[in-house]
């Protein structure tokens, strides 16, 4: 078991014994902390950086009580996102392999943090089962006051449960919206589920390993190492790099060097790098004599990337085109037939790519951008482009399916988890429809020179919406887009507001994937409870991807109306504004609207019965417990 420091807000702690244990666990103490592995202690507020968070924590004292834990950025101290408990892990402790597989362990690192577990939300005890966590109580024991961590379970019996076990509890995650059952302290049926979990998850396993051998003798093609060509292109960015975009980077072209069929998942933020890392495979591909085509989901991304792709590799004689509804139906014919004969290098469209007139004449690498905003039949052509094909997935809030296979090793995983440079997260406000609280959070991007979208998902009615804004503000600036406009004017209107020719763009959900706007950095949603969880973060990720503060505005009719549904979406997407989201905004939603048997009858019904979280750990130590046999 990790030994650990652990505070939780209204907790009593000893700053002297907190600064010794620091300093046990390899911190270092200094006036101003400026790395991972710093602290320090000014009165009554200690500010730590554990490496293995993303921010410096602050924690704010009274007398020994802790008021206050947030984290905070490193250069301003401007509070990004506070917590209601965090757990500090000895630095040396990161660095060492754990060997004992014992059940007990499986509890150490959970896939929640423990500063996500909220009052009333079901968790998962390795040893008792499914509870509700009821919050923090301090009781009096053996003269001396001490903080627990109290589930309730069935019956109304509590568990009350000290720091030092809290490795033990998880939050429950399943995938159906139905509560769970509680399970009782004075029966055996949790140990009976787990047991069932465990034999079932060792029958998944095999199933599993076999699956992923199948997939070990599959060959591909070998792509050379990188060429000459590939270090101009890629010098040629122009930003710094994150060290997480250029660990991805190099997994990427490391996998297409190999003769087994990449399959990998990149999953990074919104703004955090990710076509960068898409554009070098592919450039990559080409060099290699191989056709890359880039599957997106809407037309304007389509347009965007292609730009992109174009000033990039224009240099190099890279031949890029773009399959989409904008093309004439001459212009995609041409098209087509270029792609067929081998004279297009790269192609870059929406889902006309998966027509059955498309035809590549060598295609080496498959790039997926947002695989869940496909539907089920453009999923199964899909399919049938990826044999002995390189495929690359890239994704901000992975689908379940594909965040399990990820988690299993099903599939490989790169994550970019680094911000860019000067990125601050976003202020997220969830308002009812105000006009003067609207003109001036839209007087205040303009008054510094920037650009607002402003989203209302209803063809029928954005016109008068639009005139609606134009009355709040006369002198702006303000064209309307949607998905019905011809194809030209609304390319036209894009380009426009991408020129910074429009202030305001009164828009439909066209924008929600890729669009990279520097000066447009407030966004208003109309009726933002019609909206789902990962598509409010994808939307809300159009703003604040460069150096400029950003403000996104939900806006709802009457907050005092909204369903439980609604008020957790809601409280979810403004809890989550820090950088990095991605990962638990996928969770969160699966959470909140379940997603059926995506893993099929068996396991869902074993994820019921003990939690996502923990079933996963299972399944993973059977997995592990048999390469081992085999080796």
């Amino acid at each position: 078991m990790f030994d650990s420091l652990k505070f939780y807000k209204g907790s009593l702690v000893d700053l002297e014994e907190v600064v010794h244990k620091l300093n046990k666990y390899g911190y270092t103490r200094c006036r101003k902390i400026s790395s991972c592995g710093d602290y320090s202690l000014v009165g009554w507020i200690l500010i730590i950086y554990p490496v293995t968070f993303e921010y410096p924590v602050r924690l704010d004292f009274s007398e020994d009580i802790v008021q206050s834990i947030k984290s905070i950025d490193l250069v301003s101290y401007k509070t990004i996102t506070e917590h209601n408990g965090i757990i500090i892990l000895p630095l040396g402790e990161l660095k060492r392999k754990r060997i004992k597989k014992e059940l007990l362990e499986l509890g150490e690192q959970p896939i929640d943090s423990f500063v996500d577990i909220e009052p009333g939300d079901f968790v998962v005890h390795i040893d008792y089962g499914i509870g509700k966590y009821l919050g923090m109580q301090r009781i009096r024991r053996n003269g001396g006051l001490k903080d627990y961590f109290v589930i309730q379970y069935k019956g109304g019996d509590k568990l009350f449960i000290e720091n030092a076990e809290l490795h033990k509890v998880q939050r429950y995650i399943s995938f159906h919206r139905k509560p769970p059952q509680l399970n009782s302290l004075k029966s055996k049926r949790w140990q009976s589920a787990k047991q069932t979990a465990v034999k079932g998850a060792a029958r998944i396993a095999k199933d599993f390993l076999h699956v992923q051998a199948e997939r070990e003798k599959t060959h591909g093609f070998a792509f050379s190492k990188d060429s000459d060509w590939q270090k101009e292109m890629e010098d040629a960015f122009p930003y710094n790099e994150t060290p997480d975009q250029m660990k991805a980077a190099i997994e990427v072209k490391k996998d297409m060097e190999s003769s087994r069929p990449m399959d990998r998942l990149l999953c990074g933020d919104v703004g955090y790098g990710k076509t960068e890392v898409a554009l070098r495979a592919a450039f990559k591909a080409v060099v290699g004599g191989k056709q890359a085509a880039f599957l997106v989901p809407t037309t304007i991304l389509a347009e965007q990337h292609t730009n992109t792709f174009f000033k990039r590799m224009e240099k190099f004689g890279v031949r890029i085109k773009m399959l989409n509804r904008f093309r004439t139906q001459t212009e995609q014919s041409t098209i087509v037939e270029e792609v067929a004969s081998g004279k297009v290098d790269i192609v870059i469209g929406t889902h006309r790519l998966l027509s059955s007139d498309v035809k590549f004449k060598d295609l080496g690498l498959l790039i997926i951008d947002e695989e869940q905003r496909f539907g089920v039949t453009h999923k199964e052509k899909i399919k049938k482009m990826k044999v002995n094909v390189d495929i690359l997935t890239l994704t901000a809030t992975p689908i379940p399916r594909t965040l399990y296979l990820s988690l299993m090793g099903g599939k490989d995983i790169s994550m970019i988890e680094t911000p860019p440079l000067e990125r601050s997260p976003i202020d997220t406000q969830i308002i009812e429809h105000n006009n003067a609280v609207i003109s001036r959070a839209i007087q205040q991007e303009l008054d510094r020179g920037g650009q607002v979208y402003y989203l209302h998902n209803r063809v029928e009615t954005i016109e008068k919406t639009a005139q609606n804004v134009r009355k709040l503000l006369p002198r702006a600036r303000l064209m309307v887009g949607h998905g019905q406009m011809n194809s030209k004017t609304l390319e036209s209107t894009m380009i426009k507001f991408i020129r910074g020719e429009i202030d305001i763009l009164v828009c439909t959900t066209i924008i929600e994937s890729g669009i990279d706007i520097p000066n447009a950095n407030t966004m208003i949603i109309d009726n933002a409870d019609k909206f789902g969880l990962a598509d409010l973060y994808q939307l809300r990720g159009r703003i604040g991807r460069f150096d400029r503060k950003a403000y996104a505005y939900l806006i709802v009719k009457d907050l005092g109306t909204l369903t439980c549904d609604v008020q957790k979406r809601l409280n979810a997407i403004k809890k989550y504004q820090e950088l990095g989201s991605g990962f638990k905004i996928a969770m969160r939603d699966l959470e909140m609207r379940g997603a059926g048997n995506i893993l099929g009858v068996e396991q869902s019904g074993f994820i019921d019965q003990i939690g996502f979280d923990l079933y996963c750990r299972l399944l993973k130590r059977e997995i592990e417990n048999l390469k081992l046999t085999v080796l």
